[in-house]
């Protein structure tokens, strides 16, 4: 079972729709049972982003940090740590 700290779960509240076309969660309990469902993973550095689309098998070539940071399934949580979540 992951744990989401209320950074987290507010980064998704509040941000949902870049992966999503409508709300899937609207309280903290919600967000973080959606989390959970998808298995979604927080990092804590940019470098932990490209490991994780690597080990999925993520074809980066070519690719720069700001191309994979807007990358509709990271979250920037704010605080150096970032949400991956798979739509």
């Amino acid at each position: 079972m992951h744990e989401y700290d209320d950074a987290v779960l507010a980064c998704f509240l509040k941000r949902q729709k870049q992966l999503f076309p409508e709300n899937v969660a609207e309280t903290p309990e919600e967000a973080e049972a959606f989390l959970e469902d998808c298995m979604a993973v927080v990092v804590n550095s940019v470098q932990e982003v490209w490991e994780y689309f690597d080990e999925e098998g993520v074809d980066m070539e070519g690719a720069d940090e700001e191309e994979i940071l807007s990358a509709q399934e990271v979250f920037d949580i704010g605080d150096g740590r970032y949400l991956i979540v798979e739509g």
